[in-house]
């Protein structure tokens, strides 16, 4: 009997870790901050570098 207990508790635990996952709701990351190097534009204008979310 402890055989089959045993066997119906593992079973239990596989199905229940199996529904518990369908549900999952997926967040996206967070925006991350990338560096712009500096660099040099049309007309010879240096544009400094920058953070911007990426």
């Amino acid at each position: 009997m402890r055989r089959y207990l045993s066997i119906f508790l593992f079973a239990l635990a596989i199905v229940g870790g199996t529904l518990a996952q369908t549900g999952c709701i997926v967040v996206p990351a967070r925006p991350a901050r990338v560096w712009v190097p500096g660099y040099y534009a049309t007309g010879h204008v240096w544009v400094g570098g920058y953070w911007r979310y990426h």
